[in-house]
């Protein structure tokens, strides 16, 4: 019986939306898996700031729509389904009428989902990238609206629109919300110290953030650092990569391309599957 290449391996997921799809496709490798959804998301609690910019959006206000993740486009229309589906029909012809710039793979993806796509798309997945792709376009005295990621306020955007003549109205259909009580964390921060896993991947900057923030509120800061320079550190994209990175943790291994658990998953096949199960967990 031919090994499976993940055989002997533990590997810790911190992924909370698509959890069962991700240990399925590690677990089918051989994986064993510790679960620790460490954010969940949740539509933003107050409504009306989001209504209020839908009413703006469909009523035409709009130019150009930067849609940063394929999660805020989903909760817009969710949002008007919940609370004001008249907005429906004058929501999708505004969508097909502006143009759509996205971030990455999600959000077009989620255009295609409605039989859309964008008009520019980032090379890169990352806020950079959406001020290079727009760079040197004539945004003078175009209305855009940006569909931010969670709360963050993404200020640099912001102000490149501005500084390029753009007026710009964000909003935040969802919230990042505690998945995991912090003594499940902590737990995870033991498994890891110990040496019991050898690879933790993530899949969110919220993810990242909370195992910190977590860890330092338990006196445990360097002690995860420490850990986890022993251990193999997967990101799913970009943008987790650079949340690792600003808190001082290296990254082992990221998809090159596309962005989602499928690619995640071939590559921590490819890094962790060329050694034997007995090796030491460090991909460094």
């Amino acid at each position: 019986m031919t090994e499976l290449p993940l055989q002997g391996r533990t590997i810790a997921v911190a992924e909370s939306r698509e959890l069962d799809v991700f240990v399925a496709m590690l677990e089918r490798r051989g994986a064993r898996v510790l679960r620790c959804p460490l954010v969940g998301i949740l539509d933003a609690p107050d409504p009306a700031p989001v209504l209020d910019w839908l009413r703006w959006f469909s009523g035409g206000g709009c130019d150009d729509f930067i849609v940063l993740t394929g999660e805020g486009l989903r909760r817009l229309l969710a949002c008007i389904e919940r609370h004001e589906p008249a907005l429906n029909t004058a929501f999708l012809t505004q969508l097909m009428r502006v143009r759509k710039i996205t971030r990455g793979p999600k959000p077009a993806r989620a255009l295609r989902e409605l039989g859309l796509k964008p008009d520019i798309a980032a090379a890169e997945p990352t806020t950079p990238g959406i001020i290079k792709a727009l760079h040197g376009r004539d945004l003078s005295g175009r209305s855009v609206g940006v569909q931010l990621y969670g709360t963050e306020p993404n200020l640099p955007l912001s102000a490149f629109l501005q500084q390029a003549g753009a007026a710009v109205r964000t909003v935040a259909p969802y919230i990042y919300a505690d998945n995991s009580h912090d003594a499940e964390v902590i737990d995870l921060i033991v498994h890891i110290a110990a040496g019991e896993v050898d690879a933790i991947a993530f899949t969110s900057r919220g993810q990242v953030e909370r195992l910190v923030t977590v860890a330092e509120a338990a006196e445990q800061g360097e002690a995860l650092k420490a850990a986890l320079a022993r251990t193999c550190v997967a990101a799913v994209g970009p943008v987790v990569a650079e949340a690792l990175t600003t808190q001082g943790i290296r990254v082992d291994l990221m998809p090159t391309e596309s962005y989602f658990l499928k690619p995640l998953t071939s590559k921590l096949v490819e890094v962790l599957g060329k050694r034997p199960a007995d090796d030491e967990t460090s991909a460094g």
